[in-house]
Order: structure tokens, then sequence, then C-alpha cells
């Protein structure tokens, strides 16, 4: 489990994270959404320690990396896989030398068994082995955020990072990519933690959410919560669309029926 407990951020005197406080649990796939600018990007990122957060505690297993120093947080990262939003695939290289980067860097793996590791995530993901030679530039967007999942879950992390990954893909490959993402922390038992405002995959797989509102979280809960919920910055946000706001007053009456 992954704690968040009353995190403070501030860049250049503007505080963005107030007194957030999160848990975010293994074998679901926990979402972080809210509207552009709400903080959920800044969280993210100061979960994993690429921001050092000003006051708070973020604790993996209960062990606080907000204050561990850099031997420490290497070791906990060995642990920790990402999906960056753009994929962030090293252009020059092949499919299959992308995956097996970080086996290379951080693993004891003999060369055989890292090149079995890189085929087993592959195949996960459904990756083709006639693609395996192909360099980014010769793939679809979608099945670029495959081989970017492959990449992430190649040291079998306890902990798995996905920033926006329905971003610039379409909706159908959005649709199969988070069946793909939800699939893989149940098999894994991973501690999935989502970054969107995909309403589809708040719809689709979220477990566990939280809404991020003004840099502070505004509602914690599930999809099947969500529809019944009395909170006017939430409900701005997820049914800003019209086809929710029907399918919300068609879940109303139902029920009242």
């Amino acid at each position: 489990m992954i704690k968040v407990e009353n995190v403070c951020k501030s860049f250049d005197g503007v505080q963005v994270l107030k007194n957030v406080s999160a848990e975010f649990i293994p074998g679901k796939v926990n979402l972080i959404i809210g509207q552009s600018g709400s903080g959920k990007t800044v969280l993210m990122k100061s979960m994993i320690r690429l921001h050092t957060v000003d006051s708070g505690v973020i604790s993996y297993d209960g062990i606080d990396i907000a204050k561990m120093k850099f031997k420490e947080l290497y070791d906990v990262r060995k642990n920790l896989g990402m999906l960056f939003q753009g994929s962030a695939l090293f252009d020059y290289m092949t499919v299959e030398e992308n995956v097996i980067f970080p086996l290379e860097m951080f693993s004891n793996l003999s060369h055989e068994e890292q090149v079995k590791r890189v085929e087993f995530c592959l195949d996960h993901v459904g990756i083709a082995k006639n693609a395996y030679k192909r360099y980014p530039s010769e793939l679809s967007g979608g099945m670029q955020k495959r081989v970017g999942i492959a990449r992430a879950i190649a040291l079998n992390p306890k902990y798995l990072f996905c920033d926006e990954p329905n971003s610039g893909i379409d909706p159908i490959m959005a649709l199969k990519l988070d069946k793909l993402i939800l699939d893989l922390t149940k098999e894994f038992n991973i501690t999935t933690v989502v970054n969107t405002h995909d309403m589809n995959s708040v719809m689709e797989i979220g477990e566990n959410i939280v809404f991020i509102n003004k840099g502070e979280v505004s509602w914690k809960g599930t999809k099947e919560e969500i529809f019944h919920v009395d909170n006017e910055a939430l409900n701005n946000f997820v049914f800003a669309s019209e086809f929710y706001r029907d399918a919300k007053k068609a879940m109303i009456q139902t029920s009242i029926r």
C-alpha cells in the first residue's frame, strides 16, 4: 500500500498541494482525477520523488520515501514501474531494446534470462514477435503505449504509475489499454496508480478514485459511488459531458422505480 498523509507542495510561493491525504491499494486500479492544473500531476511526481514535498508523509508499505536518502530511494525505485504520458520510448532503440533496458541497468539476470523476460512482458501486452525489431516511429500510438507498459513491468514492480495513459490514442484502443492495465494489476497484485481525466477510464476501471480539486482532496470513492455523490466540483467535472449527465439521470430514475 502507498499512503499519502497531509502532503503540501508549493512552487514559487504558490501552494499546489494542500494537506493531501489518500491511500492507494494493492491489487486495485487507483485513479487520481481532476481538471488540468488541479495538482494531480504534481501529486504523482511527488509520490515517485521527482518532486520533494514541503511537508507530509509518502510511505510505501510503511516506509516514508520523502525522507529517504538516495541509496534507499534507489532500492525502492527498482520496485516501481512508470508509463509516461508520451510513452517516452527511446527512438533509437528497437522494441526489444527498449524493454530490456531497465533489466540491463538494474537486474542481475543473465542475458538469456533478460531476453526471456522481455518476451514474457511483450507477450503479456499483446506485442507480436514480428514487431520486436521495429523502432518506435514504426509503431502506432497504441502499440507504443503497450511497449511502454511492457518496459514498465519488466522488473516485476510492486507499484505501477501511469500518467494519462489514454492520451493520443483512439477510443477503442483506450478501452483495450484500460483493460490491459486492469488485467496486469490483478494478475500480479500491483499497486497501480493512474493519473487521468478520461471519464471512460473512470467508469471502466475506477476501483479506488481520488478527486483532486484546487490542490485538495475533494472526494474519494469508487466508480459505483460516483453517480450518487453530492459534490458540486466533482459533478461539474465528471458530468461535463451530456452523455454522462443522461446516464446519471437514467440511473437515478431506475433506482426510484
